[in-house]
Parts: C-alpha cells; sequence; structure tokens
C-alpha cells in the first residue's frame, strides 16, 4: 500500500508520542515538568482507554500488502502499526520506506530513545530495520513468506542522530526460499550488514 498520510489523527497522535519520548531522553528537565507529563499522559491514556477495543482483520491487511504494485520511487507502508516503519505506532521507529528499481530503501534518524550505549542505537534496534525493511521485498515481488533466519553484522557504531540510509534487495530464489541481503549506511560508511532467508507461504492462505 502507499505511504498513509501523514495528517490521519492517529499518525499525527503516533508521531507526538514519539517526539515526546526522544525529548525526555535527550533533554533534562526539572521535577515540576516531569510531574506535569506524568499526569498529563496518564490522563489521556486514561481517556483513550475508556473507548472500545480496535478491531483490525489480519487477513484484510494482509491482503493489502500484495494486491496493489509500487511504482519506482513511491514510497509506501505494510502495516499502519508496524513497530519498524508504520507512522500509526506511538513507539516505534517510524522508518519512510520507498522503491528504487528492484530495491527497498529506509530513510530514517534514530532519536534517542533508541540509544543502546551513549550515542549508539542498540543492535536490536538495527537487527529490527534489517528485518522490516528486507520484509518490504516481499511486497514488491508479490510473495507472501515469513522470515527464516536473519543474521546482522556490526561492522562499526549505529550512531543516534544522524541520518541512516538501509539498502535492501532479493538476491535469488530455491524452492520455497528467498535469499535477501542489506546494508545500512551513515555518511557514506557501512555500519552493519545483514542477510535473511524469507519462507514463502502459499498465497491461497490469504483469500478469504
Amino acid at each position: 500500500m502507499t505511504a498513509t498520510d501523514a495528517d490521519h489523527p492517529r499518525a499525527r497522535a503516533a508521531a507526538a508520542l514519539r517526539r515526546l519520548g526522544h525529548a525526555l531522553m535527550s533533554h533534562e528537565a526539572d521535577e515540576d515538568l516531569l510531574d506535569r507529563v506524568a499526569r498529563a499522559a496518564d490522563q489521556v491514556a486514561t481517556d483513550v482507554e475508556s473507548g472500545p477495543p480496535r478491531r483490525r482483520d489480519p487477513l484484510r491487511l494482509k491482503q493489502r500488502m500484495f494486491d496493489v504494485d509500487i511504482p519506482d520511487g513511491a514510497t509506501f507502508v505494510h502495516f499502519d502499526e508496524c513497530f519498524v516503519s508504520g507512522p500509526w505506532n506511538p513507539l516505534g521507529i517510524a522508518i519512510e520506506v520507498h522503491r528504487e528499481g528492484d530495491e527497498a530503501v529506509a530513510d530514517v534518524t534514530l532519536g534517542a530513545a533508541f540509544e543502546g550505549a551513549p550515542g549508539r542505537s542498540h543492535g536490536g534496534i538495527v537487527a529490527a530495520i534489517f528485518d522490516d525493511v528486507l520484509g518490504y521485498l516481499l511486497t514488491l515481488h508479490r510473495t507472501p513468506a515469513f522470515t527464516g533466519e536473519l543474521r546482522v553484522r556490526y561492522l562499526a557504531a549505529t550512531p543516534i542522530g544522524q541520518p541512516l540510509t538501509i539498502r535492501g534487495r532479493l538476491l535469488e530464489r530455491d524452492g520455497r526460499k528467498l535469499y535477501t541481503a542489506a546494508e545500512a549506511s551513515a555518511d557514506g560508511e557501512v555500519v552493519a550488514s545483514a542477510e535473511a532467508t524469507f519462507v514463502t507461504i502459499d498465497p491461497s492462505r490469504l483469500r478469504p
């Protein structure tokens, strides 16, 4: 599916909460301000929790991943609520993924809330980004599959607060297996690389 409208109220709410999380990690705040944040957040959470549970149709969501053509250069989203790339996830990373030929390419600047060591991204965040970007290849190739194996090599510290580019591509198919690879770069330097094997599933499983 193409990118979700950033002006959607759910997307704006999620973006504001992500901004707050990174701000709390990267800026000093006195106790009065922190107390105000806590009270306001608790009150808003109570208001949201008073509404009915959200209901989503997982089958319909999966079908949308494979029923559209993605033009070259277009930005697209596979699940709006995805932790890595979903604009509706208030705890997410919110990477943006677009198509460049047969590659899935993501751009992101990681905020302070994703630190492992100071100034460096947690390795699990890097791995999650690789898994998600390589998963976008399934949409490009209209091939339903699940991650069978993901291998990550950490070549240098992945920085916080610096633009990153992640590029993923399909290497080959062998029966039900898809072999893929990706690299993450910061300022032209490859800081991490990954290889993943996806196992295809019968597309009929996505039909009603």
